[in-house]
């Protein structure tokens, strides 16, 4: 279990990847990301997730080479986007993220979303990207067990991680198991359903138990779930908040009572209706 924030999760391929980090979904300002990545940075995050559609990699970017911490203690996560797949144009895709993160390799690139027709030979591509040294970790996001298991049917290297929509009113039970039989890491976007969760009764209750605030109830019980987070915030105090929950633990009355407020319910697009 991850216990701190540099601690890492070993994916299937052997890689580190950090078990907490920082999302920058809908920070659209270059200023913004920039500020709030270097701030993250500076507190001690070291997983940094973007994507091309959040058009804020230039800003991404900046924020690292304004952190001053060594590119390599970093891991750092972008996506192809749903209009930017297939084969040739996946290529020209992580380029162009490239160019606007000012980055020489990537830890970690993304399928976005799982668009039909399209994301298998995206993943030619990213495969492409890995022999190449250019990428050291490959992967998707929002696919349901029928697209990763189509995927690897195909495919020359299994995805790392699955980075779905998950939270305490969408627990995901089957894709999570199905991730785990795979190897393959869970991590969650949108973990406090953007703010929707923060003032159920049950998580309150459970924070007021501990002393917290309840979006470190939520964040922890992904930490307990096996599952690496990335909750975005763009205020200094809220980052170094987000990250303070590795000095108490939920003990089993509190994850039976998370467990129950489950409700299969999206904030976002379901997979099988979007890209």
């Amino acid at each position: 279990m991850v216990k701190s924030l540099q601690d890492t999760k070993t994916l299937n391929n052997g890689v580190e990847m950090p078990g907490f980090g920082l999302g920058v979904f809908k920070v659209w300002e270059d200023d913004e990301a920039r500020f709030s990545v270097q701030k993250a940075i500076e507190n001690g995050y070291r997983l940094i997730d973007t994507a091309s559609f959040y058009d804020n990699e230039v800003g991404v970017g900046q924020g690292i080479k304004d952190s001053g911490v060594s590119r390599d203690e970093l891991f750092v996560t972008t996506k192809v986007w749903n209009e930017e797949q297939g084969y040739d144009n996946t290529l020209r895709a992580f380029e162009a993220s490239m160019n606007r993160l000012g980055l020489e390799y990537l830890d970690l690139y993304l399928v976005h979303w799982p668009v039909k027709d399209y994301y298998r030979d995206t993943w030619k591509a990213m495969e492409r990207l890995v022999d190449e040294g250019l990428i050291r970790s490959i992967g998707v996001s929002n696919f349901k067990q029928r697209h990763l298991e189509h995927l690897m049917a195909g495919a020359n290297v299994k995805p790392v991680v699955n980075q779905v929509e998950y939270h305490p009113h969408l627990q995901q039970q089957d894709v999570k198991a199905f991730c785990e039989q795979e190897n393959i890491q869970l991590e969650a976007w949108s973990p406090l359903k953007q703010g929707q969760l923060l003032e159920d009764e049950t998580i309150k209750k459970i924070a007021d138990k501990h002393g917290k605030k309840p979006a470190q109830i939520i964040l922890r019980w992904d930490v307990d779930m096996n599952v690496v987070t990335i909750p975005k915030s763009v205020k200094e105090h809220r980052i170094i908040e987000n990250s303070d929950i590795f000095d108490f633990q939920l003990d089993q009355d509190d994850l039976a009572a998370i467990k129950a407020l489950n409700r299969d319910e999206r904030v976002g697009p379901d997979p099988d209706q979007f890209g």
